[in-house]
């Protein structure tokens, strides 16, 4: 039985690295991105690139406000699960693609939010930082919300407060060759490797499965296949994410 087979798995761990993506947060109720009812089916990648939000920052946050902001969402039971597992000493890291910072409200600390995050804003000058609300709050009271009150360079496109999200042409703090070193020696290392809600397809996340060692398990909970489900030292499981972890962790 393939839950019987994690359990084992997990049972015996004590350096998982965990992979997140949109499959986990569907559950909390946000959409995913790629699938028939996601985002992108709203608009096309363009809107989520940097050239888009240099040339119309004001349409650029409507779209994100209303499609990649969630205050309301609550961690699933997935996201409860993965905390839990930390506390005993199981879970070491997670790496997720995720902006929506759920596995920190589920209580995770080691995280990786290697898309960055919708929670925060920077200026683009002077690096100040502003919460998402405070942004919110900023669009419904002033013109230009998205230019930076708290820096006086004279061009105001160098102002410009932008989510902390890493967008299509954009480069984040893990796009780096310091960031990659750091994510894949969490990954080489890991005695298993867990992947959540993401099909792999998405370039270089997915290849990050492959650094593990020879012989660490990969477990792979995702409603849709990966090109990694047949392989060595592989157990795929498409179901419920939340079902799934709740399955295993009875048996612990």
């Amino acid at each position: 039985m393939l839950i019987q087979d994690c359990a084992d798995i997990i049972r015996k761990s004590r350096n998982i690295v965990v992979l997140t993506g949109a499959g986990i947060s569907t559950e909390s109720g946000i959409k995913d991105f790629r699938s028939r009812t996601g985002i992108y089916q709203e608009a096309p990648e363009y809107v989520l690139s940097i050239g888009y939000f240099l040339e119309k920052p004001q349409e650029f946050y409507q779209f994100a406000f209303d499609h990649l902001y969630h205050p309301g969402a609550k961690p699933n039971k997935g996201h409860e699960i993965l905390a839990k597992w930390e506390t005993e000493g199981r879970v070491s890291k997670v790496i997720t693609q995720n902006i929506d910072g759920l596995h920190q409200k589920a209580g995770n600390q080691d995280v990786i939010e290697f898309h960055g995050t919708m929670e925060t804003a920077s200026c683009l000058h002077c690096g100040v930082s502003y919460t998402a609300a405070e942004m919110a709050r900023r669009l419904k009271e002033m013109n230009d919300f998205y230019i930076c009150s708290r820096c006086e360079t004279k061009r105001e496109r160098d102002r410009y407060i932008k989510p902390d999200v890493v967008l299509f042409g954009d480069a984040g703090e893990w796009f780096t060759p310091e960031g990659f070193a750091e994510i894949l020696d969490w990954i080489e290392t890991a005695d298993c490797v867990l992947v959540l809600g993401t099909s792999l397809k998405v370039v270089p996340f997915a290849s990050f499965p492959q650094y593990r060692g020879d012989g660490v398990p990969l477990i792979i909970v995702n409603r849709d296949e990966t090109a990694y489900d047949h392989g060595p030292d592989t157990i795929a499981i498409h179901d419920s994410i939340g079902k799934t972890l709740s399955a295993i962790d009875e048996l612990l």
